[in-house]
């Protein structure tokens, strides 16, 4: 089943008031939102990218710490297509690698491990790697983000990787846009 952002919106408005934080929840619309306009400027579908990034999150609904699998069952439970469960898995992964993510050594889940390691990502799929690493409630540098992720989970023995492989992927879409990405947020300036 194909799932809206209309519709993933909403599941994030149910869940207010229902989590420890309601954090996560601005968070995932400023990534469905940023997600959206870097869709657009390379002409991909940009309600896809947005209906995406609304809900990369929502696993949180059920347990943080473990929120990649829950938002996994929790969407694939309610019977949408496999691109919107699988979103979930992969959003704080990047390279194809299990280790390349904030907040430490991650415990090895055979599901996500495996699926991580084989699994070609597609392009909406890095947008959202992307977008989570420039989004707190507003669309933010990586700078500022990453500095953000790091006082809050603190630094690891693969912090460095997961910062060095997080400014690869900017470049990666800076080159596909044939200019620096930021130009599209011109409103990160008011978050320096």
């Amino acid at each position: 089943m194909k799932l809206t952002s209309k519709k993933a919106l909403e599941m994030l408005d149910d869940a207010r008031g229902k989590t420890r934080d309601d954090g996560w929840i601005d968070h995932s619309i400023c990534v469905g939102n940023t997600a959206e306009r870097l869709a657009k400027a390379l002409d991909l579908d940009s309600e896809k990218a947005k209906t995406l990034g609304y809900i990369h999150d929502i696993g949180k609904l059920n347990h943080f710490y473990y929120h990649v699998i829950e938002g996994y069952h929790y969407l694939k439970d309610l019977g949408y297509d496999i691109e919107y469960c699988r979103i979930c898995l992969l959003h704080s992964y990047l390279n194809n690698d299990i280790y390349c993510t904030a907040g430490g050594f991650p415990k090895d889940v055979p599901i996500i491990t495996n699926f991580i390691k084989n699994h070609p990502y597609t392009i909406y799929e890095k947008i959202i790697n992307l977008c989570d690493l420039m989004c707190t409630s507003v669309t933010v540098t990586l700078d500022k983000r990453l500095i953000d992720v790091i006082s809050r989970r603190g630094a690891y023995e693969n912090t460095q990787y997961h910062v060095r492989e997080a400014y690869k992927l900017k470049q990666y879409f800076d080159d596909l846009l044939g200019y620096d990405l930021y130009n599209l947020f011109p409103e990160i300036k008011d978050h320096l």
